[in-house]
């Protein structure tokens, strides 16, 4: 599961045992731990943050299952959910961290799928990856809202 900081493109990339609600939540939940240890490294208290985060989804039915979205909303109030339209990839930034990650591994062995993860977390959780941010974007500026906003 992947998800990128439009502001400043940073990217959060987490390795899912199993792709269903529950680890949805338990990455969802960590990221917002650490965006909100974030805010408070600027000198200010954990207690007051009120930023909003704007997280926009893909239609995937992880992201909507009913007990897990509760669940969210009661747990972390500030985040904002809002859905692309269906059978969009164009739309989701996400997609075009997939894709430059894609392009760099392909036709590439590995001994191990240990070896293929570590090449993965560092080239997307560390920044090691080149990505052309103006490839096939449609429309992308009518899309993103004037608060923090993450895709994924």
């Amino acid at each position: 599961m992947g998800a990128l900081r439009f502001s400043d493109k940073k990217r959060i990339v987490e390795f899912l045992p199993k792709s269903d609600g529950d680890n949805f939540y338990l990455v969802l939940k960590s990221f917002y731990e650490e965006l909100k240890h974030e805010w408070a490294g600027e000198h200010r208290k954990i207690e007051d943050f009120e930023t909003k985060i704007v997280i926009i989804l893909d239609n995937a039915s992880l992201h909507n299952k009913k007990e897990i979205v509760e669940k969210i909303e009661a747990e972390m109030p500030n985040i904002v959910w809002e859905f692309l339209p269906e059978y969009s990839p164009d739309y989701n930034l996400i997609e075009l961290v997939w894709h430059s990650a894609k392009e760099f591994i392909s036709n590439r062995l590995f001994s191990s799928i240990f070896e293929l993860e570590a090449l993965l977390h560092k080239l997307l959780n560390e920044g090691e990856l080149i990505i052309n941010w103006g490839q096939g974007l449609k429309n992308m500026a009518a899309l993103v809202p004037i608060t923090t906003t993450y895709f994924i």
